[in-house]
């Protein structure tokens, strides 16, 4: 019975310790500079980050190593004349649909933006928070996504519903 005990523990210790990925070491601006680079080959370094393009959107990527944080970045537009009820959507969206990327006022400039610290990111955080980057830039004044499933909660399901059914309402027409 004793050994028939041990060989349990022995075997449920080796099936844990199979099933238990390899950690990643620390983001390191280096390391996030491969996978940059890797994702789009003509990237180019820029001060304490990298200019790169990814789906035709021009992205900016800065790390401070001091204060352990990087941020993806896409301009969208000037915040001139952004109205209420724009930044009223975006606000709905920041809540439920746009997930790890947000839209942000600064400089003047509407962004899409992803942040995280920097030494706890690991690469497919970095390739998910750029792709929501992206995407929530490319469907600003639409759908307002990040792309992914949404959290829910909030407004934006019904909105993008009520899309749905504004253009079944207009194809009942033809």
């Amino acid at each position: 019975m004793i050994r028939l005990a041990i060989f349990v523990i022995f075997l449920a210790g080796s099936v844990v310790a199979q099933e238990a990925p390899e950690p990643e070491p620390p983001m390191t601006y280096e390391r996030l500079g491969k996978i940059v680079f890797a994702l789009d080959p003509d990237a180019q370094p820029l001060g304490p980050g990298f200019q790169m393009t990814v789906s035709d959107r021009s992205v900016l990527v800065v790390t401070d190593i001091n204060a352990d944080r990087m941020r993806a970045m896409i301009a969208i537009r000037s915040a001139e004349g952004l109205s209420p009820s724009d930044l009223q959507r975006m606000m709905q969206a920041n809540f439920d649909s746009t997930l790890d990327a947000r839209y942000a006022l600064a400089n003047g400039t509407l962004w899409a933006a992803f942040i995280h610290p920097l030494s706890r990111l690991n690469k497919e955080q970095l390739i998910s928070g750029l792709a929501q980057t992206v995407n929530i830039a490319n469907t600003y004044g639409t759908l307002y996504t990040g792309g992914a499933a949404e959290f829910g909660g909030g407004d934006s399901q019904d909105l993008q519903r009520a899309l749905i059914e504004e253009l079944l309402k207009k194809g009942e027409e033809i």
